[in-house]
């Protein structure tokens, strides 16, 4: 553990140093607090948590406390949750993951801006979101002349410090001094009409400073931490996430052989999760080498094709390892340091570079629809999951734009492809290529009916396959445009059929009776029960006309069937 002179070399930052709760109690109610962090790497430890106390302790008092709380993405239990914890939170953005924020958020308690991550500090800048009045910067440590030695994620944090009024430093000396090198800063951005091309033409090309600028008559505390990143384990890459890495990759084996990708492919961009790292160990032990990325997180799948040498360079904007991964990358980081560069977000996730440097994009959805609409982050229309991320930044602009989920979820009471998704987020004029552990659909350069087609026959699961080529048939049938066909009385049917039951499948798939000929049961499975099927399901009514004490209506009501 470094010493307080080795992490914190300017003799006047050095005597603002406070404990966590004499800085927390510098943060006032109702004002805008920047932080860093990004998915779960960079964030201050301490402050946070002392500032959830401050503000339980001014409830109990009956005194208002909430604050408005800016992040680069999501961040940890001992920043998000311990300040909803206390309900100290009124306004969140950009991203977020945490549970607790989750369930504030969906029942009303918190209001939450889901912002495009490129979007954010450029919306800062411009003056929409409002006054920064103070920034809480997790770094690594300080230079004499008050320069910032970054952490583990860069995200907003150069943003907030040139924007707020009052900084505040962690200085985490758990934070290898190693990281020094690895970042690449840029002040080259301006206010239109005053902007300029940002000059990058490579993933591995710097264009800037190794450190942030800070001014250290803005600093009002520096508080000293030696506390660890997030860091969560990600999951072992189960049957689905291996049969969807295993389509993606022969597909870009494919597009390779046929003159669209380089033997090398184009910069790599992945989303974060366990699919994401199934995809990097497929490619790890695939055909192509001299890999490039270009994305928003590190995490251990590319990681692990750095280490291999199938991956020759990674610019990112923060790491996102899991507890061995990042124990390996600080023993390693000599080795990494050329290899490795973090940026700010909004130079990761910049459209014009993502545009320039063709990138491969791969983001997962919730669920996607026939025509090739995506929903990344609500459930069932509604309810908040995390957020849009930097998904929209890269698939609009992406050479290829690929988006993956499984087929079904709960079991398969949900079907991750329908007729039309409950909340868009990457509209069909996005979206490339969709990919389910049943299939790839290419759907570039087809038509709306042709991309219905593809998706269902290629992408949903069989067990909801009739049901939407049923509702597609109808569609056509008896929809009031045939460019993109839908029944507007039934489009969004399926989410209701899962809220009111915990199905989307119909009733009468769920519990089909014995005995029934094929016709009723093929007619049943496409949700259009028939007189035959209420027949055999009422106990009370063997025939028509028996004197059953159930009617059509009331077993339909029974049975959640509109």
């Amino acid at each position: 553990m470094s010493t307080v002179t080795d992490r914190i070399a300017h003799e006047g930052l050095r005597r603002k140093i406070v404990s966590a709760e004499a800085a927390a109690a510098m943060v006032q109610p109702d004002w805008n607090v920047g932080m860093s962090g990004f998915t779960g790497s960079g964030y201050p430890k301490a402050v946070p948590l002392a500032l959830a106390r401050h503000i339980e302790a001014a409830h109990a008092a009956g005194k208002p406390f909430r604050i408005g709380l800016w992040t680069g993405a999501s961040t940890a239990p001992e920043l998000d949750g311990a300040l909803a914890k206390v309900d100290g939170i009124d306004m969140r953005l950009p991203y977020q993951s945490d549970p607790t924020v989750r369930s504030k958020i969906n029942s009303g308690h918190m209001q939450y801006v889901d912002i495009h991550l490129s979007h954010v500090a450029q919306f800062v800048w411009f003056g929409f979101l409002g006054h920064l009045n103070v920034a809480v910067i997790e770094v690594a440590g300080v230079l004499p002349d008050g320069r910032l030695i970054c952490s583990t994620s860069v995200g907003n944090n150069k943003t907030w410090i040139d924007e707020a009024d009052h900084i505040i430093l962690e200085v985490n000396s758990w934070q290898p001094l190693t990281l020094e090198g690895m970042h690449d800063i840029y002040y080259g951005t301006a206010i239109p009409p005053h902007r300029l091309p940002i000059p990058i033409t490579a993933p591995g090309q710097r264009i800037g400073e190794m450190y942030m600028r800070c001014d250290p008559n803005k600093v009002i505390a520096v508080v000293e931490t030696n506390a660890p990143d997030r860091n969560s384990p990600f999951s072992p890459a189960d049957e689905n996430s291996k049969a969807i890495a295993g389509h993606l990759i022969d597909f870009l084996q494919y597009e390779m052989k046929h003159g669209r990708l380089p033997k090398e492919l184009l910069p790599l961009q992945s989303g974060v999760g366990n699919i994401a790292n199934a995809v990097m160990a497929g490619l790890n032990v695939g055909p192509f080498d001299n890999l490039t990325a270009y994305t928003e997180v590190l995490q251990d799948g590319m990681l692990e094709m750095l280490r291999s040498g199938k991956m020759s360079f990674a610019s990112a904007t923060a790491l996102s390892l899991s507890p061995d991964a990042s124990r390996y990358f600080n023993e390693h980081i000599e080795e990494f340091k050329s290899r490795v560069v973090l940026r700010p977000q909004e130079i990761s996730n910049h459209p014009e570079i993502i545009r320039r440097l063709g990138l491969i994009a791969m983001n997962a959805a919730i669920e996607v629809d026939m025509y090739g609409n995506i929903n990344s982050t609500h459930l069932m229309g509604s309810a908040i999951m995390n957020g849009i991320g930097g998904s929209g930044d890269f698939a609009r602009n992406a050479y290829l734009s690929i988006f993956m989920t499984p087929s079904v979820a709960k079991d398969g009471a949900i079907s991750c492809v329908v007729p039309m998704v409950s909340h868009v987020d990457h509209t069909e004029h996005d979206v490339g290529v969709i990919v389910t552990e049943q299939g790839l659909t290419d759907l570039r350069g087809l038509a709306p009916q042709q991309r219905a087609e593809r998706v269902i026959d290629r992408c949903a699961h069989p067990s909801y396959r009739p049901m939407l080529k049923d509702y597609l048939e109808r569609a056509r049938a008896g929809a009031s445009g045939q460019h993109t066909p839908h029944l507007l009385n039934e489009a969004l049917s399926w989410h209701q059929r899962y809220l009111d039951t915990g199905s989307m499948r119909p009733w009468v798939e769920q519990s089909q009776p014995a005995g029934l000929p094929e016709w009723c049961r093929n007619r049943a499975t496409r949700g259009r029960p028939c007189f035959a099927m209420f027949c055999a399901l009422s106990p009370l009514m063997s025939m028509p006309g028996s004197g059953g004490e159930i009617g059509w209506s009331d077993l339909r009501r029974q049975r959640g069937v509109g």
